[in-house]
């Protein structure tokens, strides 16, 4: 893979952040699978997946964050007009999924 499709190659503590946050996350999920296997009440059930969504978005800022500081930094100082293009689209592209939720 090209450095230009490998942000967190660049940014180790990123890399090693976003992996801390998706080890609590899964350990929140199987917190959820306890709490719907005890009956728990659902507003506490409901609660907690409020939670994971909230350290999911966390990850998502994260990792934009990344992509743009390297990936599209990098892309549109290419000094090529269709690499900023396609760079812009997916951006775009991005931006529209991750406002979606």
């Amino acid at each position: 893979m090209d450095d230009q499709h490998n942000a967190l190659a660049h940014d180790p503590d990123t890399r090693k952040q976003v992996a801390a946050r998706l080890s609590r996350i899964e350990g929140q999920v199987r917190g959820l699978g306890r709490m719907v296997e005890e009956d728990r009440y659902c507003p506490d059930i409901l609660t907690q997946l409020a939670s994971v969504h909230a350290a999911l978005r966390g990850v998502g800022k994260l990792l934009m964050r990344s992509h743009l500081q390297h990936c599209v930094t990098g892309a549109l100082r290419s000094g090529d007009p269709a690499a900023a293009e396609r760079t812009y689209d997916e951006v775009m592209e991005l931006m529209y999924r991750h406002t979606r939720e």
